[in-house]
């Protein structure tokens, strides 16, 4: 894998994502680069629902060139749902290359640690949609990363790590990071 690269949908916060880029190429061991920038994809909203198709950012970050051995993020702030589901914090392909995460959902009620919370959230959904792409399932710990969250509650509980095996998955199905200059190449084809 040459990198994963964070791609906006919108507006995001620069210093949430360099932060995030930060933490993840921490956890996961992987360069991470931020600062690209897609336009929301209009045709994903489904006007009565108020919320949007997340396949369908998924389907735009299939398209992008120069990155089949990169993994991309998608983040937005728009609510994102899923055919059969009320919302998800995200979706991902799994042992793709294409994953995205709605921060909709993951700001707090609580004014109490704000910011604190709300960054360990995106963490935590970051890193699991981010696993799928690594071919990692859904787990039964309700403390790994990788357990399903079916509300923010299940969010907040598990941790932003993997359990020993998925630890051991995602050691085997790391590929080796490419050189400065392939993931000039990506940037590059990112715009």
């Amino acid at each position: 894998m040459s990198g994963i690269y964070l791609v906006s949908f919108g507006q995001i916060q620069p210093g949430l994502l360099n932060d995030l880029s930060e933490e993840l190429g921490n956890r996961l061991t992987y360069p991470v680069v931020s600062n690209y920038r897609h336009t929301i994809p209009e045709d994903a909203l489904n006007q009565e629902r108020r919320q949007y198709m997340a396949s369908t950012f998924l389907s735009k970050l299939r398209r992008v060139t120069g990155t089949d051995s990169s993994k991309l993020l998608g983040i937005t702030e728009v609510d994102l749902y899923s055919t059969g589901l009320n919302f998800v914090f995200g979706q991902a392909d799994v042992g793709g290359k294409a994953s995205v995460i709605s921060l909709a959902r993951l700001h707090p009620q609580n004014a109490d640690d704000k910011n604190g919370l709300f960054q360990e959230r995106i963490l935590k959904e970051a890193v699991h949609e981010l696993g799928h792409t690594f071919g990692l399932e859904h787990c039964r710990d309700h403390h790994c990363v990788m357990h399903f969250s079916n509300g923010i509650a299940q969010t907040d509980i598990k941790s932003a790590s993997f359990c020993a095996r998925h630890k051991a998955e995602f050691e085997t199905n790391k590929r080796p990071v490419e050189t400065e200059q392939t993931m000039q190449q990506s940037r590059d084809a990112l715009g």
